[in-house]
């Protein structure tokens, strides 16, 4: 015999609409509490849930339950059902756009999404892009910032999604290729927002550069002034408004000599450490080392490691400086006026030593995920 849990989830697919909007709005709390709920009769309230997705309470169940990979195959291989997630997004008037960015960026999860940087299908003459689906949700991202495409929505979360399509050897070469009907290169109109002041943009977005800072053979075009230009975005997020030699200073990139003295650096060590581990990328090459060297990189990173109160971070500056102090080949010593930056050891519970060791690896877009608080009628999202 069902329980009271399992009748309410039949209502899903009730005949009358008023029943159904009351069975989905009480079952928002389960797709976080209990998921599984979800899953009976081969995935048959998902299926019902994605006839329902005009719905928030519908969309915010489908975004909690695509953390689970049975359902995230199920939502992220149905076409008909990705077309209309697009058709909506890129409705200038869709009350539920943000929510919609959501899922779709937790639908990149499934690897077979990047099947939408083909796709193509006609823009919204509103958004004024090309026939792309890819270019859209670009042009959607940086066109709608802070609610000036779409009232109700800032697509930020749109930056996760682009993080998980740049895992991808096409789409990083996606983010690196000149698009005709802008001639812009994609990544450029991302790099503006690595000083943004919401941290959900700023996060996907510096995981969406280190993910393409994996295409070595681009190093040049990332260090080029006259091309994508990367360093000034990557240093101006860890820069708080320590004061340097004047020879450092001279040396440094334009934008950031003279900053000003309230400027601060950025407030979360995760977004830090994933631009350390992209500048890390960029000494890959030996024309990046010398680049970070002549700019005076090291100074940055010597202050970012005294006052970032993050293991990880630390680690990975200490990381960096050892790159850049290495002897070159065939070469005098290049690490003047550089020291190796240490800290005193983390002690865990035991006394022992508790070092980490962070590597630059590819990393995925953050999962979105959204409960309902009991005692606040307001959405609160989770990164997961």
């Amino acid at each position: 015999m069902p329980t009271e849990l399992e009748e309410l989830v039949e209502f899903i697919s009730h005949g009358n609409t008023q029943v159904r909007q009351l069975a989905v709005e009480n079952l928002v709390p389960y797709s976080t509490a209990q998921p599984t709920i979800f899953k009976t009769n081969q995935l048959l309230p998902v299926k019902d849930l994605k006839l329902l997705q005009i719905a928030k309470d519908a969309i915010t169940i489908l975004i909690n339950l695509s953390t689970d990979r049975e359902v995230l195959e199920n939502l992220a291989s149905d076409n008909e059902f990705i077309n209309t997630l697009l058709d909506r997004v890129a409705n200038p008037s869709e009350p539920n756009a943000n929510l919609l960015s959501m899922l779709l960026a937790n639908l990149a999860k499934w690897d077979g999404l990047k099947s939408i940087l083909t796709l193509e299908r006609p823009s919204p003459k509103a958004l004024a892009s090309d026939q792309f689906v890819i270019n859209q949700l670009l042009d959607l991202f940086v066109k709608g910032v802070d609610g000036t495409y779409n009232k109700d929505a800032d697509f930020d979360y749109l930056s996760y999604l682009f993080a998980d399509l740049a895992k991808h050897a096409e789409g990083r070469q996606y983010f690196l290729t000149v698009q005709e009907y802008d001639q812009a290169v994609p990544l450029t109109k991302l790099t503006v927002f690595t000083e943004h002041k919401s941290t959900i943009r700023r996060k996907g977005v510096a995981s969406t550069i280190k993910n393409v800072a994996f295409e070595i053979p681009s190093h040049p075009s990332f260090l080029s002034p006259e091309e994508i230009n990367i360093l000034p975005y990557l240093l101006l997020p860890i820069t708080g408004n320590e004061e340097y030699d004047e020879e450092d200073m001279l040396s440094m990139l334009p934008d950031l000599q003279l900053l000003p003295p309230d400027k601060k650096r950025d407030a979360d060590s995760a977004i830090i450490q994933t631009h350390v581990e992209t500048l890390m990328l960029l000494t890959t090459t030996r024309e990046g080392r010398d680049t970070l060297r002549d700019i005076r990189v090291y100074p940055i990173i010597r202050e970012t490691h005294l006052q970032v109160e993050d293991e990880n971070v630390r680690e990975m500056c200490e990381r960096l400086v050892q790159v850049l102090m290495r002897d070159e080949e065939g070469e005098e010593k290049v690490d003047e006026g550089m020291t190796a930056l240490t800290r005193r050891p983390k002690q865990d519970l035991n006394g022992d030593n508790a070092v980490s060791h962070p590597q630059a690896v590819a990393g995925k877009g953050s999962w979105a995920k959204i409960e309902e608080d009991e005692d606040d009628d307001d959405d609160k999202i989770v990164e997961v």
